[in-house]
């Protein structure tokens, strides 16, 4: 089944509403990125009006941003420590926005979303 991000078929008070029309292609969504931890791996996925995005379907390099002198880096990362998006995703070390890694330059927040972004930045905490 075609995950729809259309109307509701419930309107504010929780009645039924009856549909005038069926789904649309535009309204169509998609299967969440789940970006893994591994080697570098981009999809290209087609989007709205013939554009582009990069999906990162596995990482292992974060931009990281060090907030006490403003300085950029990359490093490399070892594994998921939290992911208050779900918790079983630490155990998967899949990473999202928000979720906190163990990196070579210490313990990074992530800032950036690598399901839109197709790239993995963040702030050392």
């Amino acid at each position: 089944m075609a995950i729809s991000q259309g109307k509701s078929t419930r309107g504010p008070s929780g009645k039924r509403n009856i549909s005038m029309r069926g789904k649309r292609k535009f309204e169509l969504g998609r299967d969440p990125a789940e970006t893994r931890l591994g080697e570098k791996n981009l999809r290209k996925i087609r989007t709205h009006g013939g554009n582009f995005k990069n999906r990162l379907a596995e990482g292992n390099t974060i931009n990281i941003i060090n907030p006490e002198n403003n300085n950029a880096e990359n490093a490399e990362i070892y594994n998921v420590i939290e992911n208050k998006a779900n918790p079983n995703y630490v155990r998967r070390n899949i990473i999202t926005k928000g979720a906190i890694v163990e990196t070579s330059a210490g313990k990074a927040k992530v800032t950036s979303r690598p399901g839109q972004d197709g790239v993995i930045n963040g702030v050392l905490i």
